[in-house]
């Protein structure tokens, strides 16, 4: 038999790189750059408190998240200009969104302060399980919001006067009225939320050592509409700043989220944000008691910068749409 060379060479077809043209890049990116955009100039109201705005910008982590999908699509264009608006918007949406996930070391030296608000809508949260969860976290105040009369009787009756006999209650229909429930004694302060929203009481507690401290229990109206949004906006602006003479502490239904123009503005009056601090910032709490989890971050525990944050959590209410919120706080050991 006669062995036989075969010769020749094996050319592989060459491969289609993907090519997307620059105006469906455009497309893909464009919305990304304006949202990041409107993010850092604070334009969720776009100067006029539009309720869509309001609503559309509690949605930013998301977005964050899926911007980084159009940065591969801008690749694919080839385009620098196009390249370069893909990378900076999603780099720019993950430096407002990451640094929720990453917490802070706590730097106060001072007393411990618990602290447990939830929203009882419209005072159908299930009063066994938040008294439970007082049993268990043992917070030294408690703030409700939603707290309506027929609530106030099934806390009492749940037992939630022997684990916090002090109270500065403002209960009311629907979701009209709040609460504040401590372990220590209160003394009643006034009122500074403008007319036509929610109850926001607050209160001096008298811990056994440390600074005095201030209780605000905070529930702005809901943005659904302009006029409401407006109203939103106002709530916001009356809450107090930080004083030098007492460590405030405004924790409750804010209805509002970290990407907000308005609630970074009271940040910026001397306080910072318990779950913001501890790692906890995208934690999400309403709404709650759907076949899915909670979408947004709305509810807060805001303290006097000078205090720390240790620790924060979530926790399920039945018959409540949003969950409650827990924080640890330290305070400075003087003023």
């Amino acid at each position: 038999m006669t062995k036989l060379d075969v010769g020749g060479e094996i050319v592989s077809p060459p491969r289609r790189k993907l090519r997307v043209s620059p105006l469906l890049a455009w497309v893909a990116v464009a919305p990304f750059a304006v949202w990041a955009a409107a993010r850092l100039a604070g334009l969720d109201g776009a100067g006029r408190l539009s309720a869509a705005g309001v609503a559309l910008m509690t949605g930013t982590p998301y977005v964050a998240a899926a911007s980084l999908l159009a940065v591969p699509i801008a690749l694919a264009a080839r385009r620098p200009a196009v390249i370069a608006v893909a990378g900076a918007a999603s780099v720019l949406l993950a430096a407002v969104v990451l640094p929720r996930a990453a917490g802070s070391t706590p730097t106060a030296g001072g007393p411990s302060l618990r602290i447990l608000t939830v929203n009882l809508f419209f005072g159908a949260g299930d009063a066994a399980t938040v008294v439970d969860l007082v049993r268990r976290l043992r917070p030294d105040v408690l703030n409700t919001q939603e707290l309506t009369p027929k609530a106030v009787e099934a806390l009492d009756a749940a037992g939630v006067e022997r684990l916090l006999p002090y109270r500065r209650l403002e209960a009311g229909p629907g979701p009209s009225g709040s609460g504040i429930y401590a372990r220590h004694p209160l003394t009643e302060a006034p009122d500074f939320a403008p007319e036509g929203g929610h109850n926001m009481p607050r209160a001096r507690l008298a811990l056994p050592s440390g600074p005095p401290v201030e209780i605000v229990d905070v529930h702005t109206l809901a943005p659904l509409s302009g006029a409401d949004a407006a109203q939103w906006n106002a709530e916001l602006a009356a809450l107090p700043a930080a004083s030098p003479g007492v460590v405030r502490v405004l924790a409750g239904d804010f209805n509002a989220s970290l990407d907000h123009a308005a609630l970074r503005a009271v940040l910026g009056r001397g306080y910072a944000d318990a779950a913001d601090a501890t790692g906890d910032g995208l934690a999400t709490t309403w709404p709650a008691g759907r076949r899915y989890p909670p979408l947004i971050t709305i509810d807060h525990v805001l303290y006097d910068e000078r205090a720390s944050a240790v620790s924060t959590a979530v926790h399920t209410v039945p018959g409540s749409d949003h969950r409650a919120l827990f924080a640890e706080l330290r305070l400075p050991r003087s003023l």
